[in-house]
């Protein structure tokens, strides 16, 4: 699995024109799923994703988790995080798990880590206001 986690002011998914979630301060998830990972790496992940410190304490140190501060998830599935480009310009997506296998643990996880989501195989507009800026990429 791989993961882009952001800290994020706010964040939106849309989906034909219609918000379908949305959070205030927090973390923006977007998702990949490996081929071989199974419910381990799913588990693994979301454990990771809460025990991250991407947020700031009294001192402005970055010592807090997400439920530390009191902040929100939203976790989109994109298998493009999968996509190999190391032998020409158009991506392979090859590693990336099936969409049935992918959704359900995309699933695992989004309700491992109490996030609300976008529509797993949906085109989505996601929007959001990156704070800091901090950005992290999790592999698992």
């Amino acid at each position: 699995m791989r993961a882009v986690v952001q800290r994020v002011s706010h964040a939106t998914v849309t989906v034909d024109g219609e918000e379908v979630a949305a959070i205030g301060p927090g973390l923006l998830v977007l998702l990949g799923v490996h081929r071989d990972d199974g419910g381990e790496e799913a588990d693994r992940l979301a454990s990771k994703l809460l025990a991250l410190r991407l947020f700031g304490d009294e001192r402005g140190r970055m010592t807090l988790s997400v439920s530390d501060a009191g902040g929100e998830v939203l976790c989109v599935s994109q298998f493009t995080l999968l996509g190999d480009v190391r032998r020409g310009n158009r991506p392979s997506f090859d590693e990336a798990a099936p969409p049935d296998r992918a959704e359900a643990l995309y699933e695992r996880v989004r309700e491992a880590l109490g996030a609300r989501g976008g529509r797993f195989g949906a085109h989505m507009e996601v929007a959001l206001v990156n704070d800091g800026p901090v950005t992290v990429l999790v592999d698992a």
